[in-house]
């Protein structure tokens, strides 16, 4: 395996960002600059832009996140944005996704020894604990999938009137017109693409904000949301 870079000092910014848990913004990247190049979680030529590219750059997505809600970070792989979003947002219940389990076991690691009481872990696929975990305010993803298989995963965890905010780059405005027919079959109400971080990342972050309506999923995922709804039920009695 190649040798990971060093890590380089947090710039300025991290410290208005992180604010008092700037400490343990360093502790994270220093996580992901050893144990997450061993582990493969992240490719070591990422370390010497872990700050600007992953940790601020997911950090700023607060911006967009209304307060005190629950989020889900689906594809959570490292904890990339669930981690940093957590870190500057304690108002937050999250929930980080991932259904690797070397995966899982590090994100666990991390939310321990960061003190994140606010942060569950959870091992599975989006389509496997629909209908077992609480609909959700807010889904978060970052480099998962095409917007539009991304959306069949995240959209119906939301409940009623929820958002899906995925991080994405140049491709974003291009991505949301190829989806726009899959997204309407899922009950999006409402498109957007805005920027964040403007200031603490160059160029800021580009986020795709997918609103829903009623029936988050629309009316297949309804149908299959009661029915695990009713087996979980079912299974609590015995």
């Amino acid at each position: 395996m190649e040798e990971a870079a060093e890590l380089p000092p947090a710039p300025p910014e991290a410290r208005a960002v992180f604010g008092d848990r700037f400490q343990d913004a360093v502790r994270y990247a220093e996580l992901l600059a050893d144990a997450g190049v061993r582990r493969g979680l992240i490719g070591p030529r990422e370390v010497p832009r872990l700050w600007e590219r992953h940790l601020l750059n997911c950090a700023v997505l607060s911006e967009a996140v209304p307060e005190d809600v629950s989020v889900c970070d689906v594809g959570s792989g490292a904890g990339l944005p669930g981690i940093p979003l957590a870190l500057v947002r304690p108002d937050l219940q999250i929930t980080l996704l991932e259904p690797l389990l070397r995966r899982t076991t590090f994100l666990s690691e991390v939310v321990e020894l960061l003190g994140l009481d606010h942060v569950t872990v959870v091992r599975g696929r989006a389509e496997e604990v629909l209908g077992k975990l609480p609909p959700v305010h807010v889904v978060t993803a970052r480099a998962v999938a095409p917007l539009d298989r991304l959306a069949g995963w995240g959209v119906p965890l939301l409940r009623p009137y929820g958002e899906m905010l995925a991080l994405k780059g140049d491709t974003a405005e291009e991505e949301l017109k190829g989806a726009r027919a899959a997204l309407s079959k899922l009950g999006v109400e409402r498109t957007s693409v805005l920027q964040v971080g403007e200031g603490v990342v160059d160029p800021p972050s580009t986020l795709v904000r997918v609103e829903v309506g009623e029936s988050p999923g629309g009316v297949r995922f309804a149908a299959k949301r009661a029915k695990a709804a009713r087996v979980s039920r079912s299974r609590r009695r015995r």
